[in-house]
């Protein structure tokens, strides 16, 4: 029986109408080609069956060109749009991607490094705030790879962070509630562990410190970012009897729990408290009163996020330690002018 001929190099160029080396940079260095020839030489991989040596190399390499994507939850609302971002970039690119659900499981996440480990991941995209448990102890300083930290910046490091301005897009919101009269404005979310509430309480001071308003700490109050931690604020600011006018919460996900309160309570909205959300997940629009916010640009964020990882990756170091995009007012029917004596 009459062997195959393996496909060479020099059938995917003559296939492609490019160079040897064209090829070789396609192959090993996706970025670094017009998408057009990496689309030809992709063709051309894949009508030899030159596929097989293009793997071997990469393993003679230790490279995978698959990247670890880390995150607590990928059920939250906000980590589908900004994965598409992610993975169309990594796409273009000639890489895939791995995702960890870690569930804030620190075995899970300890798991998750084999990948690492076994250079079955070249580089890493952490939603969880920190470094994977087990880095510094299993795997030593010198086995980190590249990183690059979203939604969530991983503090006392110099991972790099590309995530929405926090501090503005709060800054923002609070604004808006203020150009509407209020003054008795309510945030609801504060934290001393989450880096992105604190974020977000420090605009809305800033907010009320611009306009001259004195911040009343009675009407700030933590939440976790659940809607049941929403609820509960609302319900305890009735316990105490010190109500706002307007409530700006620290997510979408806390507006919806503020809301259901009110709405128990049989007030009706936005007439009798005005309510804002932060970060437009799908919901935001579909509950009653449709609820004003600020858009986080998710895709935007994925797409810069894997474009700083992959620059390490071709190591180019990363000019800025952190890539901030701005949050969109989106203005909905949530918020009303100001009544009851404001």
């Amino acid at each position: 029986m009459q062997h195959q001929k393996l496909a060479t190099i020099e059938d995917v160029a003559a296939i492609a109408g490019v160079s040897i080396a064209t090829v070789s940079r396609a192959i090993n260095e996706p970025g670094k080609v017009a998408d057009e020839t990496r689309r030809r030489v992709t063709e051309a991989v894949a009508k030899t069956g030159y596929t097989t040596n293009a793997m071997a190399r990469s393993l003679r390499m230790r490279r995978s060109n698959m990247i670890l994507i880390l995150a607590p939850d990928v059920g939250d609302p906000n980590f589908s749009n900004i994965l598409v971002g992610l993975e169309t970039e990594a796409s273009k690119r000639g890489y895939g991607v791995l995702i960890g659900n870690t569930q804030n499981d620190p075995s899970r996440e300890t798991d998750y490094l084999r990948f690492i480990s076994s250079n079955q991941a070249d580089g890493l995209i952490l939603f969880t705030g920190h470094l994977p448990y087990g880095f510094g102890q299993q795997h030593g300083e010198a086995r980190l790879p590249p990183i690059v930290a979203v939604n969530e910046p991983v503090p006392n490091s110099d991972v790099p962070y590309v995530g929405v301005d926090n501090f503005e897009g709060a800054r923002v919101a609070t604004e808006h509630l203020i150009s509407q009269g209020h003054k008795r404005i309510a945030f609801i979310g504060h934290s001393t562990s989450k880096a992105v509430n604190v974020l977000r309480e420090k605009g809305y001071r800033a907010a009320l410190d611009g306009a001259g308003i004195s911040i009343d700490p009675r009407l700030i109050l933590d939440g976790d970012g659940t809607t049941e931690s929403g609820r509960a604020a609302a319900e305890h600011m009735f316990v105490r009897d010190v109500l706002p006018s307007a409530f700006f919460c620290v997510n979408d996900a806390t507006a919806l729990g503020v809301i259901i309160a009110l709405n128990t309570r049989q007030y009706v909205l936005p007439r009798d408290f005005s309510i804002m959300g932060f970060d437009d997940i799908s919901f935001a629009s579909f509950v009653t009163p449709a609820l004003t916010t600020m858009k986080q640009p998710r895709l935007k964020i994925g797409e810069a996020a894997m474009n700083v990882l992959l620059a390490l990756l071709e190591g180019k170091p990363s000019t800025q330690p952190e890539t901030l995009l701005r949050a969109e007012l989106i203005v909905r029917s949530s918020v009303s002018r100001a009544g009851r004596g404001e």
